[in-house]
């Protein structure tokens, strides 16, 4: 009797079906996230079936599962594709043809049919979709979809990259089409359904080369003093409705791809560079938040829903901030009371418990042929602080409303942008670390830690230390992510944030609406695996930004490429057990030092606690933020790789003989304009 009990267990376990998103790991083991499971089901690779990273699958349980305190699964059905385009080489015969994949965790070889081989050669460089992938085939069957062997260097690399990351490099026919047959016309009906601002001061503030504006401010005296401002956003979701086909493609990207020289867009450039668009001149749907401001600055009160507008102006960020500097422009008294507001919520926000991490975003000027021409060092300016805030605000005022919100006595499901406290042993070892410099920490409670860390960031301004107390303090900061679980945005200082402001270019943005408008209308939404597609999203949104980053070490790579043999100042971004990583402080460009390198100098130790290398016979030590000389002795471009060989340690002589000439660091600009 028991060991019939025993089975009917085994079997019922055995049978439980899930479905999530997969992820392959280097060594080809997966993983899959399950709504409702703590941690994920790992998946061995003989139990893979014909599933391959980023796939929507369906999983059984095994009845081992448990035994090593990991639920284990077995995949049964590929649900959808995470993508299905590779780049690789072609492998042709006379009869059939392979590509073999540059992806690292794309396990096969794809077979080409000959007919599906579009005049690829052996050897070329190509793009390949999978068209199918017969159950008991080891290989899918794939089509050529594009040469890249008489391409440039540049865009191989770059198509490279996003294809290695899992981003598309073309949209399907049906979301083309299904764009194509987007009706344009705004009708009065539904005007009618809107609060009309078309009369309103209204202006947007962007990058001098964005295409997609999907936010816009309005601005408005009213009686009594008031002040009224609004944060208008373009109302993609009334576009792309649910389950379109438009929709399942955005679901499946979940972000835009910024690279130095293209965008790779969420949504096909007829809904996100002009349908959608909040172009000067043009009528749009819009989604708002608005602001009633009092005398003294402060929100009185707040409204939120559907809108139709008109763009008056189109301004720069480089424009808006000359005109808060003090140059004569378009509503200059609207920008600089715009100003004096958002300065007020920055200041309110970091009382608040909010971390004043300093930003700086890098930027490449490319020739015609996308060749770096000079990198150029953005630091956050006013007019950049004036957008964010307010679009800090909207998001924060979003969430606050969502948060209310309940359908049966239960909260509704909702995707929250959320920021954990700092890991606590990364912490504890950055505060010790800090305290050699004299900065004490009082770590008793998360917002006692953010007072912290903005009096030791207010402190060592301009100090020999800044540079390697603010890198490795934001070492110490979790992940952002996206989440049906609001425990709050730390780094902010807010207790209830998520992403409304850009739905043109994040998935999340678009789901914010879709549930949101649903409230306002009292006509609840419910996402079906709302924190699985959350998950998969915050998966993307981090794949983005490794694509971001490899793409702009290619371009470093091929900017350094013409300094070899020269010298220039550097600062230590970074140590291992096997050398150090510095970066040029002209142009951010980081490249590596091998400690073999070192060996006429010492042999060093690697002090992980010291963030550290230490010579064992000299007592050198080399530590992230010291300043030194380096030499660019190669680069290759291909890798993404600069090595750097070290002219003077920190704080000591030069490591060479004295007669030798120095040479002096050349500017970016200087050197190309001899050349």
């Amino acid at each position: 009797m028991a060991k019939q009990k025993a089975k009917k267990k085994k079997k019922k376990e055995s049978s439980v079906r899930h479905t999530g998103r997969l992820e392959i790991t280097r060594n080809g083991t997966g993983f899959v996230s399950v709504e409702g499971l703590t941690r994920d089901v790992k998946i061995r690779p003989q139990h893979l079936s014909n599933a391959l990273d980023g796939d929507e699958v369906a999983i059984e349980l095994v009845s081992s599962a448990r035994s090593s305190g990991r639920l284990e699964g077995i995949v049964t059905k590929i649900i959808r594709r995470g993508h299905e385009e590779f780049s690789g080489t072609l492998s042709c015969s006379e009869r059939f043809a392979f590509l073999i994949p540059d992806k690292e965790n794309m396990p096969v070889d794809i077979f080409i049919p000959l007919a599906n081989l579009h005049e690829g050669k052996d050897g070329d460089k190509a793009v390949v979709r999978i068209v199918e992938w017969p159950e008991k085939s080891k290989n899918p069957v794939g089509e050529v979809i594009r040469i890249l062997t008489h391409e440039a260097a540049n865009e191989i690399a770059m198509n490279g990259i996003l294809l290695e990351k899992g981003f598309s490099l073309h949209f399907p026919e049906e979301v083309l089409e299904e764009a194509a047959r987007m009706n344009t016309t705004i009708s009065n009906e539904e005007i009618q359904k809107r609060k009309d601002l078309r009369d309103i001061l209204t202006f947007t503030i962007d990058p001098v080369d964005a295409k997609d504006f999907d936010d816009a401010i309005s601005f408005r005296r009213l009686k009594g003093g008031l002040t009224e401002v609004g944060v208008h956003i373009a109302d993609v979701s009334h576009y792309v409705t649910e389950h379109s086909a438009i929709d399942t493609e955005a679901s499946r990207r979940t972000t835009s791809v910024y690279l130095p020289d293209r965008v790779v867009p969420m949504l096909p450039e007829q809904l996100s560079n002009e349908l959608c668009s909040l172009r000067p001149g043009e009528e749009k749907l819009t989604f708002s938040v608005i602001f009633t401001i009092s005398k003294n600055g402060k929100i009185k009160d707040s409204w939120i829903g559907k809108t139709i507008i008109r763009s008056d102006r189109r301004f720069t960020y480089e424009e808006v901030q000359e005109i808060l500097e003090g140059k004569s422009g378009d509503y200059e008294k609207e920008l600089h009371y715009l100003h004096q507001f958002a300065a007020q919520l920055r200041q309110e926000r970091f009382e608040n418990g909010a971390i004043n991490f300093s930003s700086r975003e890098l930027r490449f000027e490319l020739d015609q042929n996308a060749v770096p021409l000079a990198v150029i060092i953005k630091e956050s300016k006013e007019a950049h602080q004036l957008i964010e805030e307010l679009m800090l605000l909207a998001n924060k005022t979003v969430a606050i409303y969502m948060s209310s919100q309940t359908y049966k006595n239960k909260p509704i499901a909702f995707p929250y942008r959320v920021h954990d406290v700092p890991d606590e042993e990364k912490l504890r070892l950055f505060t010790v670390f800090a305290l050699k410099y004299g900065y004490k920490f009082d770590l008793s409670t998360p917002q006692s830690i953010a007072r912290s860390f903005n009096d030791m960031l207010k402190l060592i301004q301009g100090r020999p230390e800044q540079n390697v107390l603010e890198s490795l303090g934001i070492r110490t900061m979790s992940k952002a992510l996206y989440t049906t679980e609001n425990i709050g945005h730390y780094g902010l200082g807010f207790q209830h944030y998520c992403h409304f402001t850009s739905p043109i270019r994040r998935y999340p943005d678009v789901l914010v609406h879709r549930i949101l408008f649903g409230c306002l209308e009292n006509e609840p939404v419910r996402i079906k695996n709302l924190e699985q597609l959350c998950r998969h999203c915050s998966e993307k949104e981090r794949k983005a930004m490794d694509a971001e980053r490899t793409a702009h070490k290619y371009k470093q790579a091929e900017y350094m490429q013409q300094f070899i043999g020269e010298e220039f100042e550097a600062v230590v971004s970074g140590v291992a057990s096997f050398g150090f990583w510095a970066e040029t402080v002209a142009h951010k460009c980081e490249g590596m030092i091998a400690l073999s390198d070192l060996r006429s100098i010492d042999d060093f130790e690697f002090r992980e606690r010291d963030y550290a290398l230490k010579g064992l016979s000299t007592g050198i030590t080399i530590r992230i933020g010291d300043n030194l000389t380096v030499k660019v002795i190669a680069v290759n471009v291909e890798k993404r790789q600069i090595d750097y060989a070290l002219v003077t340690l920190p704080h000591q002589e030069e490591l060479r003989p004295k007669t030798r000439k120095n040479s002096k660091p050349t500017s970016t600009k200087t050197k190309r304009s001899k050349k």
